[in-house]
């Protein structure tokens, strides 16, 4: 049996003796979507950003495909096939939406060039990725005039330039309203089965993560303390209290328009 695409085994990581992460163990598999929640502070952010590199943990490991990439830095991991988009958007406001995802290739072709024009590196494939993620009629227009809905498109259509076998979406619906909400993540969905892509993400939008997520992880104080289905998750007495109760739909809920 081949490993998961990630595997997270036992990582710690404290801040000024403050234990930030205490021996948080997970996997996430090809095609899987995973949804990281808990309460603020319960070490989401921490674990995302051990995930991408941008901290050390201070004991465990973080393996991908069964490699370990512990404490490799961010490009490094985007180079081995780590994609990852942000709670807060960053576009080239200035630049066209063909022209921003056309960097991200030149950036994974390594093909950087004072005299070579953005718009047209690769455009075929930059225009295949922004009709993937639905903003194809949009690609003349400058960033900085989207809406903030069709921004966090482009983002993912950016995440994707490199083919990655990870994805890691951090608050990906934040700032959305509902339908858009809806209509990106059932897109993610359809991303992680058809390409085989591994996907974690957070998200405080408890309707998002229950009709959408293939698994459900809860974390609290830095510890994973459930994983399961959504069903499950939800029947957990110790979910319960953590969210005491609320924010928590209930048991057989399904999203509108499913």
């Amino acid at each position: 049996m081949s490993p998961p695409v990630l595997a997270v085994e036992a990582i710690a990581k404290s801040f000024d003796g403050f234990p930030a992460l205490v021996a948080a163990s997970f996997n996430v598999a090809a095609g899987e979507l995973v949804a990281l929640i808990g309460p603020n502070g319960a070490g989401k952010t921490t674990t995302f950003n051990v995930v991408n590199g941008q901290l050390a943990p201070d004991r465990g490991q973080v393996r991908l495909d069964g490699a370990d990439v512990t404490g490799l830095v961010p490009r490094a991991l985007w180079r081995l096939g780590v994609g990852r988009t942000f709670q807060i958007t960053a576009t080239f406001a200035s630049m066209t939406v063909v022209e921003n995802v056309a960097i991200a290739l030149m950036s994974r072709e390594r093909a950087w060039s004072l005299w070579r024009s953005a718009a047209r590196f690769r455009e075929e494939e930059a225009m295949a990725l922004l009709d993937e993620v639905g903003m194809a009629v949009a690609a003349q227009r400058t960033c900085g005039l989207l809406a903030y809905g069709d921004l966090k498109r482009v983002e993912l259509a950016l995440a994707l330039a490199n083919r990655p076998r990870l994805l890691l979406l951090d608050e990906p619906t934040a700032g959305m309203a509902p339908t858009e909400r809806r209509a990106l993540m059932a897109l993610v969905a359809r991303i992680a089965r058809d390409r085989q892509t591994a996907v974690l993400f957070t998200e405080h939008d408890m309707d998002v993560v229950f009709g959408h997520a293939t698994r459900v992880l809860v974390m609290n104080r830095g510890e994973i303390i459930a994983s399961g289905s959504a069903d499950d998750v939800r029947a957990d007495p110790r979910v319960r209290e953590v969210y005491l109760g609320h924010g928590l739909p209930p048991a057989g809920h399904k999203r509108q328009g499913s």
